[in-house]
């Protein structure tokens, strides 16, 4: 029952925020699309989550290698709060967040926004899962998944959508995350990998759970 409620909340989350969202796509998409086109060298299957610092909701630090390798990790990376898109998914992982607990997995989120902004992520009471600050892009370029945000679009967030890109990270580098989605074993080693330059389309949550448990196959099967 729990479970059916969380997904019908989920789902209810995604229509009613996907109302909002086609005039701010719009604007948003050549930009984003541009800088998508450029060359980066991402990490994939097979490597590493790198040792790089991330900081939790109440700015302290925490090693993300380390955290990864606690239990096995469904590893989320999202543009920010301000960010109708992925606000969208963040609900949508609260239906899938007690499947992949019962599959023995932790889910962990991380966005280019500072500590802070992370406490005001909308429905943050509905979100169980931990929320790290990347504020310095650090994890995110050692993944090869930042890009920097062009000054022209970074005035036009601000002035018509009232989106401060610096208020938000308290940086002014201007870089976010493509929205990203990792499984990543004990070891450290990611186990599947999905990078979409296109932020408005992000991995369906069963899909997650789907990669989830066939990584968790595949490491049960080499033991």
């Amino acid at each position: 029952m729990k479970s059916t409620r969380l997904r019908f909340l989920s789902i209810l989350a995604v229509a009613t925020l996907g109302l909002a969202t086609s005039a701010f796509a719009g604007d948003m998409a050549q930009s984003d699309h541009a800088m998508a086109m450029m060359p980066m060298k991402q990490l994939g299957v097979g490597d590493h989550v790198p040792a790089v610092t991330v900081l939790d909701e109440a700015s302290r630090p925490h090693d993300l290698a380390a955290l990864v390798r606690e239990k096995p990790t469904v590893l989320i990376f999202y543009r920010g709060g301000w960010c109708p898109y992925c606000n969208m998914h963040l609900a949508a992982l609260v239906g899938i967040e007690d499947e992949l607990r019962a599959a023995g997995y932790q889910l962990l989120a991380v966005s280019a926004d500072q500590p802070m902004k992370l406490r005001e992520t909308p429905d943050r009471g509905k979100i169980h899962y931990q929320l790290f600050s990347d504020q310095e892009m650090k994890a995110a370029d050692a993944l090869g998944i930042s890009f920097e945000v062009k000054p022209d679009d970074v005035r036009m967030f601000k002035e018509k959508y009232q989106i401060d890109l610096e208020a938000a990270s308290g940086r002014t580098h201007h870089k976010l995350p493509h929205p990203a989605v990792y499984v990543v074993d004990t070891s450290g080693t990611i186990r599947f990998a999905h990078v979409n330059p296109d932020y408005k389309h992000r991995l369906e949550p069963q899909k997650i759970v789907a990669a989830a448990k066939d990584a968790a196959m595949m490491t049960t099967a080499k033991m």
